[in-house]
């Protein structure tokens, strides 16, 4: 028998067929031409915080400074059809992408897994949950939780300070000090675990690199963060 939340997008289906978010033809959010299309970040990258390295070792940024955070993947460079999906997603209330969006992460965690033995969302500030209705990163983490048969534990990563979104930062140093101390993780439930952190888009790191701050402060033993998409940023 059905689920009724299966029910229900079934009827929605149908009065509101999929469209592609790429090029809009029907059929599904992303058709194959689309899917052949999406701008995938491949190798060789920086084995830290995985942006593009021709050399394929730890680039001078990373060698610089050292971080929380064991490191970065991302699937996508955030461009074209995948930034369409991604904004679908998070502003305009469409839910139903974070199915579709869950298996890109869960085909590479598949291929290429990472240290991890639970996954936790990247938090949104209470007030802009409260505007936006519900966090895209939550979504990801629970769908790609399914498929790889992980726990998510949503409720100890907390965001306590409100800052301008990481996108309107002018350079590196500006993002980290709009982050610094943003995050607190309120109890010990990710004690001695591996944890695989989920964000949709990672800028330049450094909102990733506050969570796990946190995170480890309560004892994580470690900590990679795992996006759809990538950022190109000074």
């Amino acid at each position: 028998m059905l689920r009724l939340g299966r029910l229900v997008e079934l009827a929605v289906d149908s009065f509101f067929p999929q469209r592609c978010v790429g090029c809009g033809r029907g059929g599904g959010f992303l058709c194959p031409e689309c899917l052949g299309n999406l701008p995938r970040l491949l190798p060789p990258l920086c084995p830290r915080c995985g942006r593009s390295q021709a050399s394929g070792i730890v680039c001078p940024s990373c060698w610089q400074r050292q971080t929380a955070i064991d490191g970065i993947r991302s699937l996508f460079n955030f461009d074209d059809v995948i930034r369409k999906a991604i904004h679908q997603m998070k502003y305009r209330t469409l839910k139903s992408l974070s199915p579709c969006l869950a298996e890109f992460l869960a085909d590479y965690l598949r291929s290429s897994p990472l240290p991890g033995g639970v996954l936790v969302c990247v938090p949104l500030h209470p007030r802009r949950l409260r505007e936006r209705g519900y966090n895209q990163s939550g979504l990801l983490a629970r769908e790609l939780g399914r498929r790889i048969d992980l726990p998510v534990i949503e409720d100890c990563l907390i965001r306590v300070k409100q800052a301008q979104p990481q996108v309107r930062a002018a350079n590196v140093e500006e993002r980290r000090k709009n982050v610094a101390d943003a995050f607190v993780c309120r109890d010990e439930k990710v004690k001695g675990k591996q944890v695989i952190l989920i964000d949709d888009v990672c800028t330049s790191g450094a909102t990733l690199e506050s969570c796990a701050a946190a995170l480890k402060s309560r004892g994580a033993t470690s900590v990679w963060g795992l996006t759809l998409a990538r950022e190109t940023y000074n």
